[in-house]
């Protein structure tokens, strides 16, 4: 990278402050350029933040940071935001192991004033620190939201809106509008806000009706009651739909260019002026200022991995042995191979197509699948309608989105015992994206609900079986089937559909010394291990649980009967998992043996390979090796004890 004019000298917001409006244009262009450079060589979040880079300038010059909140939503938007806030040396390290997060973190600086992962949160964040500043009379201290259009289809977005709009507090919503999630955006709302923008009446007037708002004085001591009535008579006449924002008592301003950066911070410094709730509409395009990003797919280019900068080609695997599918894309397929044969499947997913697999699904039968947008609760509580009907839904959501619906799953599935089939995406560790991705949770929080089915599938061919028998007509309760992010451990996956017998296990491998007993994708790490020991003379019986709940107590009596030397392992929490399961199956039916149980612990697991992850939650390969070794190790001490008592 070649040495930049401005952003080499700015290593914090007060350095940016020192610069005049006519150099910001050029600060974008560099820091434009230097996510470009980065993220072209380590991969990462691409279009979200090139999109906002004038937004986020303009926001840093004019607004004083880290004293004013600044408050990003779903934030790999923010990168921009993190070079310019003391991070552009360490940034080579973004979402690497140990290194910064790829999002914004409340323990990395004191400028990411609220981590965010999940979108539509920043708007009641920063109503809660608009509150707080009130509360403590810190009257001069500023607050700003920073929401994506596809962030306000959720309905917190709107539960903030509507709180906010009462409260009085001193707080700014920027409406980023790039008409883009991941996958292009969808709904009403999307429909409003395309109105909003292209309506050509209204555009005439926008730049007058901005002058005069920007130099009220000019008509004396009357001055702000003739504009608000010239503003509010324009936007009832020529654009109802502002409405939206207007009956929710937020003054809406806009739209304006998002990409005119001199222009966006006068337009910032103007509001900055004015008091209570109000909501900046900024018109911005996700990729901004890369051609192959601008003209390409953008869902592509939201996070394309590594890339040619020059050429925007990417950069793929040297290795052309044919490899294992991803686990969504096994999904994706299986789901159209059983409702070519079932006429009753429906396919949910909350604006996720493209991570989930389900447009493939959406290609093939456009009128049984459903993109509902950013909304988690909707998602479930429509496919729990679609199901008193008689329809199969699918609803498919990440691990960690699905925890944003978990009483719509209790109240609206589990007690009317819907037979709603939940494939959550993204199960166990994440990788690079951290902390609010990782799907730690769901076999422990699925399985105390009442009604729900809890499995999780060791490899592809098993997911197919497990998704083919959630559709079966004898099984009529709510059906859960977690499995991880990334490439499952067969190339020749689509075999012959099974039914998988409800709470039924297997064993996988017979032995003496130690059971291991695992649920979902880690059951090929114990199968790795299984033959390492096999060489080392320690015979390991391996069993695949597939079914959390209702679990296999056949299994469980055996193992027991048998073994007092158990593992358990686990992509999930250690609390209220599968191990947690084995141990209240132990103890109610009053068997004793050592049971050491391998899976997540109980802290906030940060990002990484998923490799790397592995190790440190515990639970790879080398760990259940570990835990084998120091188990049978054991029991051949107490066997030379009683050997040289004798």
């Amino acid at each position: 990278m070649g040495e930049n004019k401005f952003l080499d000298k700015i290593e914090y917001p007060a350095d940016l402050r020192k610069l005049k409006y006519e150099d910001l244009p050029q600060v974008c262009i560099e820091l434009r350029q230097f996510i470009i450079d980065l993220v072209s060589e380590k991969g990462g979040h691409f279009g979200g933040s090139l999109g906002v880079v004038e937004l986020t300038v303009a926001l840093h010059y004019i607004f004083n940071t880290p004293y004013d909140q600044l408050v990003w939503d779903t934030g790999h938007q923010a990168y921009g935001h993190k070079i310019l806030t003391g991070r552009r040396e360490a940034f080579h390290t973004n979402r690497l192991y140990k290194g910064i997060s790829g999002f914004p973190n409340r323990k990395e600086s004191e400028y990411d004033t609220f981590g965010v992962g999940h979108t539509s949160t920043s708007i009641s964040a920063g109503l809660g620190m608009a509150v707080a500043s009130k509360y403590k009379k810190e009257f001069d201290r500023k607050h700003i939201a920073v929401i994506g259009d596809g962030a306000m289809t959720a309905g917190l977005a709107f539960e903030g809106l509507n709180n906010a709009g009462t409260s009085h507090a001193d707080i700014l919503v920027v409406l980023n509008d790039n008409c883009m999630s991941i996958d292009p955006n969808v709904g009403a709302l999307r429909e409003a806000l395309t109105n909003m923008t292209i309506n050509p009446t209204y555009n005439k007037f926008k730049d007058e009706i901005w002058k005069l708002l920007g130099k009220v004085s000019k008509f004396g001591p009357n001055a702000q009651d003739i504009a608000a009535k010239i503003e509010n008579a324009v936007k009832s006449s020529l654009l109802h739909q502002s409405n939206l924002f207007e009956s929710l008592h937020f003054r809406y301003f806009g739209p304006v260019d998002g990409h005119d950066v001199v222009h966006l911070a006068k337009v910032l410094n103007d509001l900055k002026k004015i008091p209570g709730p109000k909501i900046l509409h900024t018109l911005t395009v996700k990729g901004k200022g890369y051609k192959f990003s601008e003209e390409g797919d953008q869902t592509l280019w939201h996070s394309p991995g590594t890339f040619n900068k020059d050429t925007g080609e990417l950069i793929k695997s040297s290795n052309t042995k044919p490899q294992p599918p991803k686990y969504q894309d096994v999904f994706g397929h299986t789901l159209v191979e059983l409702a070519e044969k079932n006429d009753r499947i429906m396919g949910i997913t909350p604006a996720m197509p493209t991570g989930s697999s389900l447009n493939i699904m959406m290609k093939a039968m456009p009128e049984r699948a459903f993109d509902v947008g950013i909304a988690e609760q909707h998602a479930v509580t429509f496919s729990a309608g679609l199901a008193t009907r008689g329809l199969i839904p699918f609803c498919n959501i990440y691990s960690t989105f699905m925890q944003r619906a978990y009483d719509q799953v209790i109240h609206d599935v589990a007690i009317q015992n819907l037979k709603v089939v939940f494939c959550l995406d993204r199960g166990g560790v994440a990788g690079s994206d951290g902390p609010t991705h990782h799907g730690n949770f769901d076999l422990a929080y699925f399985r105390c609900v009442p009604n729900m089915i809890v499995s999780a599938p060791m490899n592809e061919i098993e997911l197919r079986n497990l998704m083919y028998t959630a559709q079966l007509d004898k099984v009529a309760n709510p059906f859960s089937i977690r499995y991880p992010r990334g490439n499952g451990v067969i190339v020749d996956w689509k075999q012959p559909f099974s039914e998988i017998a409800v709470g039924k296990g297997r064993k996988i491998k017979d032995g003496d010394d130690v059971a291991i007993l695992t649920i979902g994708h880690p059951g090929n790490f114990a199968l790795d291990a299984c033959k390492i020991l096999e060489n080392e003379g320690i015979n390991a019986a391996h069993y695949d649980m597939r079914f959390v709940k209702p679990i296999d107590e056949q299994i469980l009596n055996e193992v027991f009967k048998n073994f007092d030397k158990i593992i358990t392992v686990e992509d999930g929490c250690l609390m209220g998992g599968m191990g947690s399961a084995v141990l209240e199956f132990m103890a109610d039916n009053k068997y004793n043996s050592t049971v050491v149980r391998l899976g997540i612990p109980d802290r906030v697991i940060e990002h990484g390979t998923q490799q790397e992850l592995y190790k440190e939650c515990g639970y790879s390969t080398d760990d259940i090796l570990t835990a084998a070794r120091n188990l049978t190790d054991k029991k051949r001490k107490g066997l030379k004890a009683l050997f040289f008592t004798l």
